[in-house]
This record gives structure tokens, sequence and C-alpha cells, in this order.
């Protein structure tokens, strides 16, 4: 039976970079600039008081409106918004948007994440000959893609949204990073995973950032609780020989991230190395606050740096 060893929730957090920073939160809400664009979303975890003058949030680009749910509503300009407009992410240049379900095509609070990617890309390219190949489920408009590919890795990049893989080029185009290695893949992620496993293919690093819910394009059916699992068996499967590393970020926050932490110990067990597994955090500039984002778990081996 797998275990973990010496079990320590890690917290990771980001204060923000060039094209972000979450200005101030609270009673529920959140205050961001992406780019030269500041927005006003729902953040239900944000229970205390903001620490900024109303005057401050009311100059805000747009807001998100919504009732009890967070990612039912609709957005409502108070200035002029551009349909989409830059924002530097490291190498990389991520197209946002006012997307629906609140999102703007980019989730900063992952940085610490990508940084970590890339050190691994280059501890990897130490040791191996062959080239870094990275997989990236759930890949979304590809900022940790186009991250990779600018560290040097061939990147497979898979998404079943063609509106997800569509901005995902577009964001490519404007990072001026088409001469890199990337496959675009519009396919359900559980089913590729399996397929790929009969191909008997290898990847050093896999990036697993999967939805609570989801349908893939071909109707296909995806639930957290009853998928994770078995895409974490394949996964195993698909991990190259040492080294090797995986990252595995969760949004259902109101799960524990000791769960998944064991769910990822027990699926590469045997394999040996180093798991860390906690919540990821963005803190604000004004009062210093952290918000939590989501749950993670990272395991690396044949390495020696973390």
């Amino acid at each position: 039976m797998a275990r973990l060893t010496n079990p320590q929730v890690s917290l990771i957090t980001t204060d923000g970079f060039a094209g972000y920073e979450l200005i101030d939160s609270g009673v529920g809400r959140k205050l961001e600039r992406f780019g030269d664009i500041v927005v006003d979303r729902p953040e239900p975890q944000a229970l205390w008081q903001r620490a900024t003058s109303d005057q401050r949030w009311d100059n805000a680009h747009a807001v998100f409106a919504s009732n009890d749910d967070e990612e039912k509503g609709k957005w409502r300009l108070l200035r002029d918004v551009p349909e989409q407009w830059p924002v530097p992410v490291g190498p990389a240049t991520m197209l946002c948007r006012l997307a629906s379900f609140r999102h703007l095509g980019l989730f900063p609070e992952q940085m610490p994440h990508w940084d970590w990617m890339v050190r691994r890309i280059k501890d990897i390219k130490a040791k191996k000959s062959e080239p870094v190949r990275v997989l990236n489920l759930f890949a979304y408009t590809g900022a940790a893609s186009l991250i990779a590919a600018a560290a040097g890795a061939e990147v497979t990049h898979v998404d079943a949204s063609k509106k997800a893989v569509t901005w995902a080029k577009e964001n490519q185009a404007a990072s001026s990073l088409q001469g890199t290695k990337v496959r675009w893949i519009l396919d359900d992620a559980k089913k590729f995973t399996g397929r790929e496993v009969r191909r008997g293919r290898q990847y050093d690093i896999i990036l697993v950032d999967p939805p609570k819910f989801g349908r893939g394009p071909n109707n296909e059916t995806w639930d957290l609780f009853d998928s994770i699992g078995p895409m974490l068996t394949d996964c195993r499967a698909l991990l190259a020989e040492d080294p090797a590393a995986l990252v595995m970020t969760v949004y259902a926050i109101r799960a524990s991230t000791i769960a998944f932490a064991q769910l990822v110990n027990e699926a590469l067990e045997g394999r040996g190395g180093n798991l860390d597994f906690g919540e990821l955090a963005i803190e604000e500039r004004e009062g210093g606050r952290l918000v939590p984002t989501s749950l993670f778990a990272r395991w690396f081996s044949g390495m020696t740096t973390d």
C-alpha cells in the first residue's frame, strides 16, 4: 500500500509578475490587473474586508456579475475593454479576453509551477541526450505549453475544446514562438492518454490540470473524482525513465490536497523520487493577504534540485 512519507502540506505563493497583480480582495470578490485591464471577479474565499477604497474598485474596467454561483453570470463593462489584449507571461504573450465563466484565459497563480517546470526541463536536458518531451493535459490556452516550448521542450498540448486550442495557437503567434515544437491535439484527454499508453509513448514531464466536470469533443464525460485515478495510472505508464516529473493542479478547492497527494503517490508507487503537495495562492499587492486558488501535487525523480 502506497503511503506518504513525512507528509507536510506546502503553500506556494506568487505576488504576481509584470503582466498580472492581485490588487485587493474581500467580501467575496477580488480586484486584479491583467496587463492594462483591471477586473472585479467573484472570490468566495475572500471572507475578509477590502483593504482599498470603494473608488479603487469602481475604477475597474469590467465586473463579472453573478448571484450565488461565482461561475455563472456575465461581464458588465464600466470602461472600454478591447476584444483581446496582450499580457506578458515570462517568454510567452497571452491574449486575454473577457471569457465566459468569469475567466480571462490565464491562471496566474500557476506561475510558480511554470518556473518549476522550466527548472525540470533544464535538469532533464543536462542528463538526457534526446529532446525533453512534455505532455500537457487539459492544456486550455497554452501558457504552460508555450513556456515549456520556449525552454526547448517538445510539447504535446491536449485539450477537448476547439475554441481553447485555437486560442492557444493565437497565443503562440502573439508570442513569436511559431518555430518551437508544439503538437496541438484536439481530443478527450482521458481517451488520448489511453491511446498513448497502447502506442508505447513516453514523456519526461506530464502536466495534469483537470476540471471538476467537462465534456470531450465527442460528448465524452469527465468527472474529476471518478476519472482522475485511471488517468494517473495511464500517466504512470507514460512517464519516461528517470529523470522525470509530473505536476497535477486541481481547482476543486473544497476537496483536500492530502487526498490528491495520496492518489499521485499511489499511482507512482515504486518510482521513488520526491513528492510535494499543498495549495497555490496569490498574494495581494495592497493588503498582503493570501487568496487560495487551487490544490497541487508535484513529483520528480532522478534530479537533485527542487
